[in-house]
């Protein structure tokens, strides 16, 4: 990506201009690599996000919604002990490094005014916010460098900051000659020289210079002057967007952000583009939804491990009792053992090991082992025995393989919800559930003033109400006590997914509202994006409930079933109520 120095020299501008008369009124952490700073100033307030995420790593003004944890995390809490109510500075990028320095002006525990630092170092895999006191030593880290980790540069509580090692090559913005007659004399294509020859630049602006001057592959040792000059042309042209930014995003063929700059890119040729006003408001657009997922993928993290632990012990449960009632199932043959030996007493003898008589229920000859110890009756009684024990075990076996299927679609259903899960409250959701179907023992409800969310709303192009649960639970709510019964219930057949239920307010449902609830049925299911899927839909007087059913598993015997092909445009059409 292109958070190189230069755009963070862009940014650090831009943050001096947005922060300036702002204080620091709260602190979140809403995950591990993430701070949100709350500003006030007189005309109004707005979020400061700093990102210590790899491959996301920045610092922006942000309209993005967080959900904070519970309890704040330790360097939450330390951060909150000096910040608060700290007063912005100024905002500072390091020539030829990816690091913003943030400094403020707060209040000591004496009463004293006292200068903070943070030094965001946005440096991919290595990005962290390291916070600094007035004397140049660090106060801690959001990720502590120790010696193990680094050689070169411990962060650790106590410790003077330095700044990252530099490797001894100029800088492109100041130095650009000079940078220029390095990368003339470099043996390999211009935009590998522009990388190696100067500091602060990043891969995609030198594949825009070698773009713009036309080079192509030719080293850059071997360059004519003619194509120097191109070069150098190509160069100029990037220093004045530098110093009048035009800042853009990239779209790839799927229609999702794949690069963005300080400057249009020509070597996307092709390819759709989108011009934005401010820095921040691109790196805001353009990380938010990659953030989202990854931020709710680490706080589902336990969850969806949990799951698939239960899934995998439940699969091998189903396997064995699979494998025990076929060796159960041909248990008529002790019963037919038990009695022909009965019949046949009069041949049998203490310690015979075997004895062949005839099977009067088709004629053949049958050899049944015997126990040498016991004597006819005994042997006979053995098989009875055994034949009842069999029995047993089939209706045994059967009742647990068909409660084994129940629980398997069950966690297959749970398992869907946290991979669709769109926030930590509907995580919460999913643990509270778990605890009440007895699969999490140890789990508390940190927060029970916390309402629960409400089902996802819809309005259809007919006025209808349509409400989709976002778990089992809510499922269970919405069909077997929200709707009525003329209310239409709509459900991937053989899926797990969310039940949809049209709300007729005793009206009949037009065919477009079925139409549309049926597709929100698959775009609120595992099978979502497939190009035709079965959805069994009924009135929801058909439906009921039997004990031994898990949360949002229900019974329904007359229903109608129908193919349904999604309409991204018709979905996108539909109200959805917030």
């Amino acid at each position: 990506m292109a958070l190189d120095s230069m755009t963070m020299a862009l940014l650090a501008g831009e943050l001096n201009r947005q922060l300036a008369d702002s204080r620091v009124d709260k602190i979140h952490q809403p995950s591990k690599d993430e701070m949100v700073f709350h500003m006030r100033r007189r005309s109004g307030s707005f979020k400061l996000l700093l990102s210590a995420r790899s491959g996301t790593a920045r610092i922006c003004v942000t309209q993005e919604e967080f959900e904070n944890p519970a309890s704040p995390p330790s360097f939450c809490m330390l951060m909150r002990k000096y910040f608060s109510g700290a007063r912005f500075v100024s905002a500072r990028a390091v020539e030829g490094e990816r690091l913003i320095m943030l400094t403020f002006s707060a209040t000591s525990e004496m009463g004293d005014t006292i200068k903070l630092d943070i030094a965001a170092e946005l440096m991919g895999r290595y990005a962290n916010l390291v916070l600094i006191n007035s004397d140049g030593r660090i106060i801690d880290a959001m990720k502590r460098v120790d010696a193990d980790a680094s050689a070169l540069r411990q962060l650790l509580p106590g410790l003077m900051y330095k700044l990252p090692p530099r490797k001894d090559s100029p800088v492109f913005v100041s130095r650009t000659q000079q940078v220029l007659e390095k990368v003339f004399a470099f043996d390999g294509t211009v935009d590998k020289a522009l990388l190696k020859c100067s500091m602060g630049m990043s891969p995609v602006i030198a594949r825009e210079i070698a773009s713009l001057s036309g080079v192509g592959d030719t080293p850059a040792s071997k360059l004519t002057d003619g194509q120097q000059r191109q070069v150098r042309r190509a160069a100029e042209k990037v220093l004045e967007y530098y110093h009048n930014p035009s800042f853009t995003v990239v779209y790839g063929h799927d229609g999702m952000p794949a690069e963005y700059s300080f400057m249009p890119l020509s070597q996307y040729r092709g390819l759709e583009s989108r011009s934005y006003d401010s820095l921040n408001r691109l790196l805001d657009e353009y990380y938010s939804e990659k953030d989202r997922a990854e931020r709710l993928r680490q706080k589902g993290k336990d969850l969806h491990k949990l799951v698939q632990n239960l899934l995998d012990r439940a699969q091998r449960k189903q396997i064995a009792r699979k494998e025990e009632l076929a060796q159960s199932e041909d248990n008529d043959k002790y019963r037919i053992y038990g009695e022909l030996l009965t019949a046949n007493l009069y041949k049998l003898e203490k310690g015979m090991k075997s004895v062949s008589v005839e099977n009067y229920y088709d004629g053949s000859t049958v050899t049944i082992p015997l126990d040498p110890k016991l004597g006819g009756n005994q042997n006979a009684q053995k098989y009875y025995k055994e034949y009842k024990r069999k029995q047993t075990a089939v209706k045994m076996l059967t009742k647990l393989i068909r409660q084994g299927e129940i629980e398997l679609e069950y966690l297959n259903s749970v398992a869907y919800n946290v991979a669709s899960a769109s926030g930590e409250k509907e995580l919460m959701a999913i643990r509270e559930e778990l605890h009440g179907a007895g699969y999490l023992k140890y789990y508390k409800n940190r927060d029970k003033k916390q309402k629960p969310r409400d089902f996802i709303r819809y309005t259809s192009s007919d006025g209808f109400l349509i409400l989709v649960g976002r778990n089992n639970l809510q499922n269970e709510r919405l069909t077997m006590k929200t709707a009525r019964g003329k209310d239409m219930w709509f459900h991937v057949k053989k899926a797990p997914g969310s039940h949809v239920v049209v709300m007729s307010e005793g009206r009949d449902i037009p065919l477009k509202t079925q139409n549309e609830a049926a597709m929100l049925a698959v775009h609120h299911s595992s099978l979502k994006g497939s190009p035709k899927v079965e959805v069994d839909y009924t009135f929801v007087k058909n439906i009921r409930k039997t004990a031994d059913l898990k949360p949002g598993m229900v019974i329904y015997d007359v229903y109608e079933s129908a193919p349904v092909t999604v309409d991204e445009k018709v979905l996108a059409e539909l109200i959805r109520i917030k």
